[in-house]
């Protein structure tokens, strides 16, 4: 799918069923959003993915970082992460998100890809420590990649490109339906960082 640059006032629903996938373009102006991508990539505390798959431990080359209101753990390929609180750059994206949609979120889990050889294979972010059916707001800083979504039975596609400073949005029951994933590619050797904000349960 083809989007002009910029800002998407009434962005659409980009999949055809089961789920809600808005794109509203590019959120950030170029330099605000050059300075967030350079304060994000040197004051983040970066680590190392982990996940167990078939019982083993991998470590992937591309890291993440787990921030919240509060200290709350997050299980995910049979690993856990302890949420550390907002820094100042986090809380102005964060709020910046909140006031474009109207909503608020209690935490972020950011993952920093290197460059193109560093992706993420197919997943839906379903776990239980998740809100049901939450809204997820992916915020695009750096390189600019393609993001697709797969229906787990149909198998239909849908692809995109995430363009630097961008905002995807996740909704309804696009987790339980549809798988994303970040296809790797050997024509970008510059960085990104995904945020993606989200809503822990704590109940």
């Amino acid at each position: 799918m083809d989007l002009f640059s910029g800002p998407i006032e009434n962005p659409v629903n980009l999949l055809p069923k089961d789920g809600d996938v808005y794109y509203h373009g590019i959120l950030l102006p170029l330099a605000s959003a050059d300075d967030y991508l350079h304060s994000l990539l040197n004051t983040v505390d970066w680590k190392n993915d982990e996940a167990v798959i078939y019982g083993k431990r991998i470590v992937t080359k591309r890291k993440v970082a787990w921030y919240a209101d509060e200290p709350f753990e997050y299980t995910y390929s049979r690993t856990t992460k302890r949420a550390l609180y907002w820094t100042d750059t986090l809380l102005a994206l964060k709020n910046i998100v909140e006031n474009k949609l109207g909503e608020t979120f209690n935490s972020c889990l950011l993952n920093l890809y290197h460059n193109g050889q560093e992706g993420m294979a197919w997943h839906s972010d379903a776990e239980k420590d998740l809100k049901r059916n939450g809204t997820i707001a992916s915020l695009s800083l750096g390189a600019q990649r393609k993001f697709s979504f797969k229906h787990k039975t149909t198998k239909d596609k849908v692809s995109i490109e995430l363009e630097h400073g961008s905002l995807l949005v996740m909704a309804g029951t696009t987790q339980t339906y549809w798988l994303h994933q970040l296809p790797t590619t050997k024509t970008i050797d510059r960085p990104r960082v995904n945020l993606t904000f989200r809503s822990i349960d704590k109940t």
